[in-house]
């Protein structure tokens, strides 16, 4: 679990329930069933009417996955360096064969287990750099789309919000005529869809775009460090000149040192 994301949302409620509590003790004035099928329902369909559906189930899947770890963190790009180096004295002893073996290893990953099949079918680097640059960049593409998707929910819950609110304010003031004592309680109620609009918007929708982009984004970094060891295999580059190439995209602290990793062994 990530409990960044966790303990953040968690302080988001108890904050938003903490000043309800010393505001008014009569805290039933913010809870209205109507007023939250409204949001919410109206928040789906519209976006069902407006997106394929099976992108919005990833969509609204990519809320709960938000709560999970990060797959791609700093040990990760010094350990995919480590990698490499790994595979570049292998390809200078050995050739490019025998990363079948090694490809076998990282079956789960499927943009290494393409990029070695690049290797073994003998493209050069040139060709290596453009066809793996494309699989990055689509791959981000299509990965982007479950949190444009949620972005856009961030901006359809506050309108479904003011809807509701126009809505209770029809109602309230038909009735007002009648018994214009309703007319405070009634816009109370009225508003709580705006209230539960933006609340959505900005303590679930908007969060979990902002954080499925970030790790799309950390993603693509990953794949275009990978594509330039790829590309450096290709092209038979000596392990240490690997690794000094490599090391240039990543912040000091995670470079990958193979003087260092020889002393641990």
């Amino acid at each position: 679990m990530s409990f960044a994301t966790f303990f953040g949302f968690l302080a988001a409620v108890g904050l938003f329930i903490g000043s309800i509590l010393l505001a008014t003790s009569n805290f039933g004035l913010f809870l209205d069933a109507p007023s939250f099928v409204l949001v919410v329902g109206g928040t789906l369909a519209a976006t069902f009417v407006g997106q394929e559906a099976r992108y919005v189930i990833l969509a609204l899947k990519g809320i709960g996955s938000t709560f999970l770890p990060q797959r791609v963190n700093r040990n990760v790009l010094n350990m995919e360096v480590g990698r490499i180096i790994r595979w570049g004295y292998l390809v200078k002893e050995k050739g490019f064969l025998p990363l079948e073996d090694e490809m076998k290893k990282v079956a789960s990953d499927q943009f290494l287990v393409f990029g070695v099949e690049l290797l073994i079918t003998g493209y050069d680097g040139k060709d290596v750099r453009e066809t793996l640059q494309a699989v990055a960049d689509h791959t981000f593409e299509r990965n982007m789309v479950p949190a444009n998707i949620l972005r856009s929910m961030g901006g359809t819950a506050p309108a479904f919000g003011m809807i509701g609110t126009l809505i209770g304010l029809i109602v309230m003031l038909d009735a007002m005529g009648s018994n214009p004592e309703m007319l405070g309680p009634g816009l109370a109620v009225a508003l709580n869809t705006t209230l539960y609009g933006v609340m959505l918007a900005r303590m679930v929708f908007v969060p979990a775009a902002n954080k499925l982009q970030q790790r799309q984004e950390i993603l693509r970094f990953r794949h275009e460090l990978m594509v330039e060891g790829f590309v450096l295999l290709s092209e038979k580059r000596s392990p240490r000149f690997i690794q000094d190439r490599m090391n240039s995209f990543l912040d000091p602290s995670i470079r990958f040192n193979i003087d260092q990793q020889m002393k641990d062994r």
